[in-house]
């Protein structure tokens, strides 16, 4: 009985390690809109939070700081969506099986 056991623990472990993997794969093609001021800066990310367009409303142009915060809060706005949403997949992808302290995936 313990080698059938340890056989279906082998295989389950695979297979969280590909669903994982797969829900990488599936988080590197996000993209998420951040906005900020009910649209006048937008800014998208991709699921490896890497800006790929900004998007700026001349209105908001005349104030430096305020763009400049404008800026920041659509930034984290589009980040804290990207996170969301790979935290969702990969806790599909491991069953919500916890992990280790330190191991927070995928980054």
């Amino acid at each position: 009985m313990f080698k059938g056991g340890m056989a279906g623990m082998m295989q389950k472990a695979q297979k969280i390690q590909e669903d994982m993997q797969k829900a990488q794969e599936e988080i590197k093609n996000l993209t998420a809109t951040g906005k900020a001021a009910g649209g006048a800066v937008q800014i998208t990310i991709n699921g490896e939070h890497q800006a790929t367009d900004i998007q700026i409303d001349e209105g908001v142009m005349d104030d430096k700081d305020m763009l400049e915060d404008l800026i920041l809060t659509a930034m984290n706005d589009a980040t804290k969506q990207i996170s969301d949403v790979s935290a969702a997949k990969m806790k599909s992808a491991t069953g919500d099986m916890k992990l280790p302290g330190g191991m927070n995936l995928p980054f």
